[in-house]
């Protein structure tokens, strides 16, 4: 079992980066460029697992963002579940799974998603920051088709056409789970 230090430190590493996890929502709901700059190490990478997103270096997560927030209206984003994981190894670095939703105002109607965002962390000079992160989707739709979108694998309506939502239905757990009950 590690030392009392080690453990208080690690305790206060997850504090530190549950903090970043809420100042990003707030950033993006703010336009907050600034704070949005800060949350990220200057080699970060912000992807989506759609690959619409795909964005290298602190100045091209910007530019993306800019992208995003030009077809955005107002929005509200919640972070729910947060599970971290260290790297005993590195104590620099951790990864991430967070769960959340949005409630977004796009291409002229209420839309509403809930989403991942898998992340990688590094420690640095200026605090934790998100080294890499990856948004996927289990539905993004408008507010009138969210009765029953649970019921179709494409729920992300998003875009101009429906595309298949991210997960579960695509992740090795939930494929090997069906396959086990003999619906795969």
């Amino acid at each position: 079992m590690p030392d009392l230090e080690a453990r208080i430190a690690r305790l206060e590493a997850e504090s530190q980066i549950r903090q970043l996890v809420a100042r990003y929502c707030f950033a993006i709901d703010d336009r907050n460029i600034d704070g949005i700059r800060a949350l990220f190490t200057d080699d970060a990478r912000v992807s989506s697992a759609d690959g619409v997103m795909n964005a290298s270096g602190i100045e091209a997560i910007i530019a993306q963002y800019h992208g995003r927030f030009d077809v955005l209206g107002a929005g509200q984003h919640f972070m729910h579940d947060i599970r971290l994981d260290f790297d005993d190894a590195d104590p620099d670095t951790a990864r991430g799974l967070v769960s959340g939703h949005a409630e977004l105002w796009r291409t002229g109607q209420m839309m509403v998603t809930a989403l991942r965002y898998d992340d990688r962390y590094r420690h640095t000079r200026a605090g934790w920051r998100i080294a890499e992160r990856t948004i996927s989707f289990l539905y993004y739709v408008p507010l009138a088709d969210y009765p029953g979108i649970l019921g179709t694998q494409k729920r992300n309506r998003a875009y101009d056409d429906a595309r298949e939502a991210d997960f579960p239905e695509k992740l090795p757990s939930w494929i090997a789970y069906e396959r086990s009950r003999g619906r795969g």
